[in-house]
Order: structure tokens, then C-alpha cells, then sequence
């Protein structure tokens, strides 16, 4: 939000492969702020209407901040977007920084959701092209408009706020997390050379679809994109056993 601390003029526009939607779980309380993974923050209980008001407010943020970053963003923003009162805002967010704690775990959801049910069973190259097709159709629809909504946030918050910091790679760490389980699978059925390392190739493959995604939202074109994901792709097979290769799609 525009006035939280250490905050600075958006690079741009915070958005990805999917706006964040009203479903998943959000980090952040009303009774205290985040103060470290978004697990290790106790929820207050809330009735089924809090919940609703609590879940709008955060769509309402998550959605300016896609558009504006956070330091565009202002608690008056969100209160007019959501529809709610200032002192609404404050009974379930401690501070500005709880809410972007809760932005953070919100646009997490919603870019892993987006990538469901492909990215929990990355397990064969057939499976790697249809979610590289996936990613790049995501793109598509948007226009190349907005990036990556964990990686527009990182670049913002990163160098400012250590637990935004934290949350954002606890956010990467889940979505390497869903590249690496396909791969190890891989792996454990000996379709990959007893050499290639699921761990440094499922980093590799986000770093790739990072870097892909920034220069796709800068240049207005999927061509970044595409190029990264299907170097890292090709890099998969050549490292899978003879006779393991699915047929390109």
C-alpha cells in the first residue's frame, strides 16, 4: 500500500498468468501481522459474514495491487473497491503490512490454481509441453499484460520487507515444489539419466519461466516465453534414458 513502510513507486504493473480470484486461503490476521510463512499465522475465528467481508477486502486489494503495485495501492483504494469502511479494513488487518501478507497468499493461490490440475503431475514430457502450452495460452489471453503476480510482487517488496520476502519465496518454493514432483517421478521410474538432478532442473525450469514471463509482459509478445519454456523443455528430454521420450505435441 502506498503508505507502508519502506514502500516505493510501483515498477509497473503487478499481474501474471491469472488474476487472483475470491477462492484459497489468505495469510494475514486481523489480530496480528504476519511475521514470517503465512502457516505461522494464527487466524482469527470468524463468522461465516467475516469471512465473506475479510475474503472481498482481500480480492479487492489483491486486484488493485494487480493493476496499481503496492505502493499505488492505498487503504482508501481498497476500501472504496471492497466496499467496506476504514475501520472494517483495520478489524481484520492489524496493519497495511497484514494485508499485503494476505495479497501475497491470495495471488499465490491463484497462480498455482491457474496451473491445476497439470502442475501436480509434471511426471512425463507429454505432460511438461501441456502445461508449457498452458502458461503460454494463459499469456495469450491477457495480451502478454501483467507478468507474473508472485514476481511483480518480489520485485517491489523484496529489498524492502524481509517477510514479504519470505512469503514470496515460500510462494516460489510451492511452485518448484509442483515442477520437482513430476520430475522426481521421472526419475524414480529410471526415465531420466542417473546424472540429471530434478531439484536443480525444476529450479531451472521456473527461473526460465520467470525470466520468460518479464520479458514476455515487457515486449508485449509470448516469444520470450515460449523460447524459454521450450530451451528448458528440450533440456528435459535430452536428459531422459533412450525410449523414454514422449512425442513432441
Amino acid at each position: 500500500m502506498s503508505s507502508s513502510p519502506g514502500a516505493r513507486q510501483p515498477a509497473g504493473r503487478a499481474g501474471g498468468p491469472v488474476v487472483a480470484s475470491e477462492a484459497g486461503p489468505e495469510a494475514g490476521s486481523g489480530a496480528t501481522a504476519a511475521t514470517g510463512s503465512p502457516s505461522a499465522v494464527a487466524e482469527p475465528r470468524l463468522t461465516r459474514k467475516g469471512q465473506a467481508t475479510r475474503a472481498r477486502i482481500v480480492a479487492a486489494a489483491s486486484a488493485l495491487v494487480f493493476e496499481r503495485g503496492v505502493a499505488g495501492t492505498s487503504t482508501d483504494d481498497v476500501r472504496a473497491a471492497a466496499g467496506v469502511s476504514t475501520s472494517q479494513i483495520y478489524h481484520y488487518f492489524a496493519d497495511k503490512s497484514a494485508l499485503v501478507r494476505a495479497v501475497i497468499a491470495h495471488q499465490t493461490e491463484a497462480v498455482l490454481d491457474a496451473q491445476r490440475p497439470l502442475l501436480g503431475r509434471l511426471d512425463s514430457m507429454e505432460a511438461l509441453r501441456a502445461w508449457r502450452d498452458l502458461v503460454v495460452g494463459l499469456q495469450r489471453e491477457r495480451q502478454c499484460e501483467g507478468g507474473c503476480p508472485i514476481g511483480s510482487l518480489a520485485g517491489e517488496l523484496a529489498e524492502i520487507d524481509p517477510e514479504a520476502r519470505a512469503e514470496l519465496a515460500a510462494g516460489f518454493a510451492r511452485w518448484e515444489d509442483g515442477i520437482r514432483s513430476g520430475l522426481r517421478a521421472m526419475r524414480d521410474r529410471g526415465e531420466l539419466r542417473p546424472g540429471a538432478d530434478p531439484d536443480r532442473l525444476s529450479l531451472a525450469i521456473l527461473a526460465a519461466l520467470q525470466g520468460g514471463l518479464l520479458l514476455t509482459q515487457t515486449r508485449r509478445e509470448t516469444a520470450p516465453l515460449e523460447a524459454a519454456l521450450d530451451t528448458m523443455l528440450a533440456h528435459v528430454a535430452d536428459c531422459l534414458e533412450d525410449g523414454a521420450a514422449a512425442p513432441a505435441g
